[in-house]
């Protein structure tokens, strides 16, 4: 009886311990299991992190600009319609320029004017061709593919013509017999010359594709000219207008041209200060 009793109580002593091994055991188990059903898998701080940095680089993405370069024609509208109200001229005016940088053109003008002018003692027509060649700055900052210009440039002009003297009249400094008739003369003064300098001011405006509508401001300044005698000067000059006996002049003219992309030059974007 004793025996038996030492085995009953060695049974009960050890009957907890098993069961507490055996749940234990179980339990990892059933964890290792479900862990491989389910896929739970704990991510690391960093992998969490990689999805919004890459989010980050994307938007900071810039699209590539690029600048068209070639060579802009067109005339001078106002020489082409003075004609048809203006009964003593006729001209003509051929603009071009080629953007050689971002912001520097350069321009030239040719043309051809027959101009009658009268004065209070001479009757002259001027007829004569010209040349104008200088460059253009663009001093506006477009936006996005705009290409619009406003601009400053220099010009040197060179002008070759002849005068004809149409009629003159004498100046009477005893005028009480009243004034003297103007005379009839005809004398024809050929291989005449001039030489200025004009600084320009406008602008062009894309208005359609690539077509341009521009305007322009000259103050001209005279270099040089040879006059058709002592006692004659030159009333008009083609290209440089009329001289007023000085060596100062202005001018201007309205434009229309057409643009002719020949390549393009891609724009580095400004850094941020």
């Amino acid at each position: 009886m004793k025996h038996t009793l030492r085995y009953i109580f060695s049974f009960c002593f050890l009957m907890p311990l098993f069961l507490a091994q055996a749940q234990d055991t179980i339990s990892k188990k059933n964890s290792i299991e479900r862990k491989k059903v389910v896929g739970e898998t704990p991510l690391p701080p960093k992998q969490v992190s990689k999805p919004t940095a890459t989010v980050a680089k994307t938007d900071t993405i810039v699209p590539v600009k690029k600048d068209r370069y070639g060579v802009r024609v067109g005339a001078d509208l106002y020489k082409l319609t003075r004609g048809l109200y203006d009964k003593n001229y006729k001209g003509i005016e051929l603009v071009g320029d080629y953007r050689l940088t971002k912001n520097y053109y350069a321009a030239a003008e040719l043309g051809s004017e027959n101009k009658t002018t009268e004065d209070d003692r001479l009757n002259t027509t001027t007829k004569g061709t010209y040349i104008k060649v200088g460059f253009d700055y663009n001093a506006y900052k477009n936006w996005l593919d705009m290409e619009n210009i406003i601009s400053i440039g220099l010009r040197g002009g060179f002008s070759t013509f002849n005068q004809e003297l149409n009629s003159y009249k004498i100046y009477n400094s005893s005028p009480y017999w009243g004034e003297i008739p103007w005379k009839p003369s005809g004398e024809k003064f050929g291989g005449l010359t001039a030489g200025w300098i004009e600084v320009v001011a406008g602008i062009k405006v894309k208005v359609y594709n690539n077509i341009f509508v521009g305007f322009s401001l000259r103050m001209n300044t005279l270099l040089f000219d040879k006059k058709p005698s002592e006692n004659f000067e030159n009333l008009y000059i083609p290209g440089f207008n009329r001289t007023y006996a000085g060596k100062f002049g202005a001018g201007f003219n309205y434009t229309v041209t057409y643009f002719v992309p020949l390549y393009k030059k891609t724009v580095k974007p400004e850094k941020n200060k």
